[in-house]
């Protein structure tokens, strides 16, 4: 939306020109200008229309409408006050400036003057002086309010733009959101609320009031993290919820942190009193059997309500942790789920909402990556709702030490989301944008913001001084009313009769239900509707120690195997794919034949082509997973003519899974944590997260700390989600080397998760398997090959497949006589390779190789048979390429205490690898020379 300065300061004979080139040719003159034009040309019709008929007040439409008759006689261009085209055009450029910086000047702060940032909206910017007020201009019928006064276009436009809420949507570029939008703000906005609008808002901000009253005064200095001076945000939700239910939406989903949860618990999720406080007193079971919980700010929650209108929507409110906006990708991805499974991909019938603190929404890159999500094709939601409880500072950190942007909310213009600043006092404000965003929302699937700029009564916690950092703030807050009385004055100062005596009746109202609360009184818990996949969820059961003895059959048919096998080798006529490509599998295909066997790659394929068969859905995402960091997975073909797609499971006869394949964005931490999400909601469904090199996944760090590794003790909630981690020491240097395995390793405890390092085909597709044959669901971390893909070693015969079911020790096939073992080297991974081949080529039947697949749950059972087995064996040494101080070496000496070993390995290291592949090799050779010769 330009602003036209440029024209105002040209000669009128040169507009007058352009107007003439407009007339002949629309298309000939700038788009944006043409569109001036146009609005100008109907004004003018609208005008004398208005004229003859004795009245000038158009209806704002713009010639998009098919208005655009142009008055060819109208040489001078002026109005029946004399006002040139400059004058005119100035008009329209200040309706155009407020549109695009009204929200600069917006009256959005509840307590303190706002900074000034150079709107440039005054009278002479736009070449008016005081004595212009009081002239007409067309340009008002731009604005619904027909040819009018300066002075009345002015005071709409700041009555829209510029009061309590200031919109930024400048940056949008689809014209049809723009004009959405101002249609809502100029039309739309300014019109009163009914009486039971107001009742209702009253009456969610008495419920959110006197639950902060109730816990300060019952409860006081206990941390609750309050929602006081943002009381509004509870109006604003209820909005949310009722006008999406009304647009078709059957579930909310909410990500927020803990300022405020309490009270949307109680107020918007209709969790009781009892069940809330009953924590605070320390009187509720502690029921530790599935965990060992969390702090209650942190907790989850689900309800099914009915809406003002007699709608069912269930309500989620998901578990976080103390990561700020470390939920956000947790929300989305399960939102998705929910609309893949239940609702076949309709994402109107779905709302994700966000809830921001301004310091973290400004602060936490993961928002970032989580908007840039916002529009792809493997994690588009149909827009996410983003609001932000604006309290102006972070624990004690100013707003002008949190950021340099404007706003805590300018990363919205990095994917044109529309941001409604408002202030939070403004109950009708808030709750007019929480309608209008919803509203959006749901017209066009896009993300939004509101921006509700508040305060924050107490410190960060309620055991903390705010005034030892901001004494000034605080002593303004100090002397300011709640927004609950805010809007009570206003109703008896502004309001009608009935509007008054309701204020009244609801003052009466508040007091009376908190002295209830306070005394007790019984609330009756709301009715909870489970739906499908947490009706599967429920069929499953809590693991114990013998689940993990031996693993359960995960065998195919061979009729399966080679229906499956076949339909990936093959591809539609019409498509062709790379020769290379071509060549690659026919190359496997021939291999199956003559050998029997089938490599890495295919063993995946086989794994989640026989899950679709078992009508269990297949997603999974991460950087290149289509083709595969290492061109070997190639689950996705592309045709060398029309770069057309081909999913090599999309045409698996008999499948009624579907299976899901996205490469994902650049992120680790997002992509990760929209995968744990969507793993919540489809306990049948095998959902698969790789990292472009394991080395990386600490970038997702938070995500596997706090949601991975803990949340089935924090929060007693499961998760089958599966990390595929490239691991191997091939002399690439330290960042393409170790996926960390010692620090998975040093978080497992309680059977919270399984971590494998797996050498084979078969193994691996069982393992996948594995993860939805179990009666329970477990995290699965698996320290994949790179170079080894393609090692024949890998390969499996098909027997492998038809028969039996995970294997977490593989004995050594190559010793014929355990009596002549005298040596036995133990293994995980990679360096089993560089072992055997030295063990084969020396021909050393007295040294017995056996690779541990699984890590966690150690298979201690197993070990301990094998060095009965090997009893002869005057030694046994655990070898890894890793350096002493990382891999499994410290893991297993902590807990594999019953076998007596020594530990094979590099040198302790701060770094995880060398950079010199010269010196890796040494090292390499020093490990395998070590393990045969010591």
């Amino acid at each position: 939306m330009k602003d036209f300065s440029f024209i105002t300061n040209s000669h009128p004979a040169y507009i007058e020109g352009l107007y003439q080139d407009f007339v002949k040719n629309p298309d000939a003159v700038d788009p944006d200008f043409r569109r001036f034009f146009e609005g100008f040309d109907f004004a003018v019709t609208q005008g004398k229309l208005g004229a003859v008929n004795g009245t000038a007040n158009g209806n704002g439409a713009s010639a998009a409408n098919g208005a655009t008759t142009a008055t060819a006689g109208a040489k001078t261009l002026t109005t029946t006050d004399g006002v040139d085209w400059k004058k005119e055009l100035g008009a329209y450029r200040m309706i155009l400036g407020y549109r695009n910086k009204g929200h600069l000047i917006a009256k959005t702060n509840p307590i303190r003057p706002r900074k000034d940032r150079g709107a440039n909206l005054d009278l002479g910017f736009f070449g008016f002086t005081e004595e212009d007020m009081d002239k007409s201009f067309f340009a008002g019928n731009l604005i619904g309010l027909g040819t009018t006064t300066l002075r009345k276009i002015l005071e709409h436009l700041q009555q829209c733009y510029a009061g309590h809420v200031g919109i930024e949507f400048k940056y949008i570029s689809e014209q049809e959101k723009i004009d959405w939008l101002t249609n809502e703000m100029e039309h739309k906005f300014l019109n009163p609320f009914p009486l039971e609008k107001q009742r209702r808002i009253l009456e969610k901000l008495n419920q959110a009031v006197m639950f902060e009253k109730f816990l300060h005064t019952k409860y006081i200095g206990q941390k609750r993290f309050s929602l006081e001076g943002g009381e509004n945000a509870i109006p604003a939700l209820d909005t949310i919820i009722n006008t999406a239910a009304a647009l078709n939406v059957q579930e909310v989903v909410i990500g927020m942190a803990h300022r405020g949860r309490l009270n949307v618990l109680a107020n918007v999720m209709g969790k009781t009193y009892e069940q809330i406080f009953s924590e605070f007193e320390g009187t509720a079971k502690l029921d530790q059997t599935m965990g060992s919980g969390d702090v209650k700010y942190h907790m989850g929650y689900g309800s099914t309500i009915k809406t003002e209108t007699d709608q069912t929507v269930q309500l989620k409110l998901m578990p976080n942790p103390s990561h700020l906006e470390a939920v956000d990708p947790v929300v989305v991805g399960f939102a998705r789920a929910k609309a893949d499974i239940l609702h076949e991909s309709d994402f109107d019938r779905i709302l994700p909402i966000l809830i921001h603190g301004d310091a973290s929404l400004a602060g936490q890159g993961v928002v970032y990556e989580v908007l840039q999500m916002s529009d792809l094709k493997g994690y588009l939601t149909g827009g996410t709702m983003h609001v932000v409880i604006n309290n102006q500072i972070g624990f004690t950190t100013d707003f002008d030490d949190a950021r340099s942007s404007d706003y805590c909310t300018s990363l919205a213009a990095a994917i044109q989301a529309p941001v409604l600043h408002v202030n939070g006092d403004d109950a009708e404000a808030v709750v007019k944008c929480a309608d209008i965003a919803t509203r959006y929302r749901q017209e066009f699937n896009s993300d939004i913001f509101i921006d509700m700029v508040c305060y924050r009564r107490h410190g960060h916690n309620e055991g903390d001084d705010p005034k030892f950092t901001q004494p000034h703030l605080y002593a303004l807050i100090d002397q300011h009313p709640n927004p609950r009385e805010v809007y009570t004055q206003y109703l008896i100062d502004n309001g009608e009769g009935d509007a008054k005596e309701l204020a009244k009746e609801m003052e009466k109202k508040f007091w009376g239900d908190l002295q209830e609360r306070l005394d007790e009184v019984k609330q009756h818990p709301l009715p909870y509707i489970y739906q499908k996949p947490e009706r599967a969820w429920q069929s499953l059961r809590k693991s114990t120690a013998a689940d993990f003895d031996q693993s359960p059959v995960t065998a195919i048919s061979e009729a399966d195997f080679r229906k499956i096998f076949n339909a990936i080798m093959s591809w539609p006529e019409s498509f062709k794919p790379l020769r290379k490509v071509e060549k690659l599998l026919q190359d496997k295909v021939k291999q199956f034949n003559e050998d029997g066997k089938v490599d890495w790659a295919t063993g995946e394929l086989l794994a989640y082509g026989s899950l679709l068969l078992d009508g269990k859905d297949v997603r999974m995402s991460g950087q290149d997973v289509q083709r595969g960091t290492f061109s070997h997975r190639h689950a996705v073909l592309r045709d060398e003519n029309t770069n057309e797609e081909y999913n090599r499971l999309s045409r698996l006869p008999d499948a009624h899974g579907e299976f899901r394949i996205f490469n994902s964005l650049l992120s680790e931490y997002a992509v990760l944590g929209f995968e744990y999400g969507y793993t919540l909601a489809t306990p049948n469904a095998l959902v698969l997260w790789e990292a472009q090199f394991g080395d990386f996944s600490n970038g997702a760090q938070v995500v596997i700390d706090q949601f991975i590794v803990a949340a089935e003790q924090k929060w007693q909630r499961m998760s089958g989600i599966t990390l595929l981690l490239p691991h191997g020491y091939e002399g690439q240097g330290p960042e393409h080397s170790s996926a960390r395995m010692e620090r998975f390793l040093q978080m497992a405890a309680e059977y919270n998760m399984v971590i494998t390092d797996i050498t084979t085909a078969a193994n691996l597709f069982h393992a996948f398997r594995r993860q939805l044959a179990w009666p329970f669901r477990k995290p699965l971390i698996n320290f994949s090959p790179k170079a080894n893909l393609r090692h024949p070693g890998s390969y499996s015969k098909m027997e492998e497949f038809t028969q039996g079911g995970f294997r977490e020790v593989i004995d050594d096939s190559f010793v014929e006589n355990a009596g002549d073992v005298r040596k036995v080297l133990f293994c995980t991974g990679k360096v089993y390779f560089d072992l055997a081949e030295r063990q084969q080529k020396d021909n050393r039947k007295d040294v017995a190789i056996i690779r541990v697949e699984q890590l966690y749950p150690l298979p201690v059972r197993q070990l301990e048979d094998l060095y009965k087995k090997y009893s002869h064996a005057a030694t046994w040494f655990w070898v890894q390429e890793e350096p002493l101080n990382m891999g499994a070496a410290s893991y297993l000496q902590m807990n594999l205490k019953s076998l007596n070993y020594g530990v094979i390995s590099r040198q302790p290291s701060a770094a995880t690898a060398t950079g010199y592949l010269k010196v890796h090799a040494q090292e390499q050779t020093e490990i395998i020379d070590t393990a045969f010769s010591i």
